[in-house]
């Protein structure tokens, strides 16, 4: 392309640019400015001081070699005289820079080309640079396009003007997907590369369930109900934990909709995932129980808030249920909760209950004067615990049914006896050091040239019994 072509056809090209690139005019007339300064720097020397100036209306070259006025010219590249100057202007001065116009046609055939070279590059750049702007600020929403093909286990998706990639980490390994299929995906990072920005996409980020549920419930995106929190376990399970910012509202019955409507398309973009809608709650316990869904507990203990412990009764029926395939159900609400969560069944619960009670009554059958009547009041009101009978008053026993003041008394001290002897037969640990080769004394021990020879004069001495 000549410098005359482009002079005529640049305006409607770069008119095009703008439509098909999202490119502005303005940038792309500056690009082709500076590709026709770089021109021609190439073709006179690089000292030059070059500028080139497109008209933005008419498509208009014009290119001047700047330079300054100086009394004595010491580099001409840079500098002229004030009568050369003159010439091309009569009001210069002295330290006053000079245009001095550059016939285009000189270097077109270099000048258009180049300008090409840098064209293209600079359009690309321009083209990475605002799809990176565009893509960046959309990290975290979801996204939708036409699977591609498939690249060393990574899934190559079509998003329109970009190409995305959703890595092996990020698959559901259950999902089955075809060249050509629809998909949605989550947006979760667009990074920089050599080759333009690279966008990595997923369909295991809890975001990803977050999401759905912000397109699908009116609520949700209104703010008037909130998701707190969201555990996977891509392609089997989530819990997704939601509370309402306004007490009227119902969170879960918002999220799953008349007849399951609203959720019912969730878990179809999941392929079958399972969604429990756990109720958010302050209080630790409601919060357990709560994230235990579908099960509803008996009852729930916390054992130890420092060590987030807690201890959660069920049903017999329901113990499958709350443990999950492979633990999953206590393993997600164990991560929704922070606590550690230990599930024990109601039938679980009675034998350790009858263990405990049984070892109580051997204990206290070993008490002096306390017979079975006793031992059966005793551990019906609570005092089966050796340790805490004998820290106990008389006025705590003397309540219970049959048990004086004198037998209340016998009763504690029988109870601190037994914990006495209990401890002196307890066996200390051996602290002493291992024996060493050479015995407890340290007495080097016999050697075997040694054995052998008292063997041998024992054998003699025999010998000399015998005749």
């Amino acid at each position: 392309m000549t410098i005359q072509n482009m002079k005529n056809e640049l305006i409607a090209v770069l008119e095009q640019i703008e439509r098909d690139k999202g490119l502005r005019k303005d940038d792309v007339l500056h690009m082709i400015e500076q590709s026709l300064v770089s021109a021609y720097r190439k073709h006179v020397g690089q000292q030059y001081n070059v500028e080139a100036v497109i008209d933005p209306e008419t498509g208009q070259i014009g290119a001047h070699v700047i330079k300054t006025v100086v009394e004595v010219v010491q580099t001409p590249v840079i500098e002229i005289s004030l009568p050369d100057a003159k010439k091309i202007r009569s009001s210069a001065q002295m330290g006053e820079p000079v245009k001095i116009p550059i016939d285009t046609a000189e270097f077109s055939r270099i000048a258009a080309q180049a300008a090409k070279q840098v064209l293209i590059q600079k359009i690309r750049e321009s083209e990475r640079e605002s799809m990176f702007g565009e893509f960046k600020p959309k990290e975290g929403t979801l996204v939708s396009g036409t699977i591609h093909r498939f690249s060393s286990g990574n899934i190559v998706i079509d998003l329109g003007r970009a190409e995305g990639f959703i890595p092996m980490r990020e698959q559901v390994r259950r999902e089955k997907w075809n060249v050509g299929d629809h998909i949605r995906v989550l947006l979760m990072k667009v990074e920089k590369g050599p080759r333009g920005p690279e966008l990595i996409l997923s369909r295991t980020h809890p975001d990803f369930v977050k999401r759905l549920f912000e397109q699908e419930v009116p609520e949700i995106y209104e703010k008037i109900v909130e998701v707190v929190s969201v555990v996977r376990e891509p392609g089997f399970r989530s819990k997704v934990v939601v509370k309402s910012n306004n007490p009227k509202v119902d969170p879960i019955g918002s999220c799953v909709g008349v007849k399951g409507s609203r959720v019912r398309p969730i878990i179809n973009e999941l392929q079958g995932e399972r969604i429990d809608l756990v109720a958010y709650a302050d209080d630790p316990a409601s919060y357990i129980a709560s994230a235990l869904a579908p099960v509803k507990p008996l009852a729930v203990n916390i054992v130890s808030h420092g060590d987030r412990k807690a201890e959660v009764l069920i049903s017999d029926e329901q113990m499958t249920l709350a443990v999950g395939r492979s633990g999953q159900n206590i393993r997600l609400a164990s991560k929704l909760t922070g606590w550690n969560i230990e599930v024990i069944s109601e039938s679980q619960r009675k034998g350790a209950s009858a263990a405990k009670a049984a070892a109580h009554m051997e204990e206290l059958s070993k008490l002096e004067g306390v017979g079975p009547k006793t031992a059966d009041v005793l551990q019906k009101g609570g005092w089966g615990d050796i340790e805490r009978l004998a820290g106990a008053k008389t006025e705590d026993l003397t309540g219970l049914s049959g048990v004086g003041e004198k037998t209340a008394e016998k009763v504690i001290a029988a109870a601190k006896d037994y914990l006495k002897n209990k401890a002196k037969e307890t066996p200390e640990p051996d602290t002493t050091a291992p024996e060493s080769a050479e015995g407890k004394t340290g007495e080097k021990k016999p050697s075997a040239k040694k054995k052998k020879s008292s063997s041998a004069e024992k054998e003699k001495s025999d010998e000399d019994s015998k005749e």
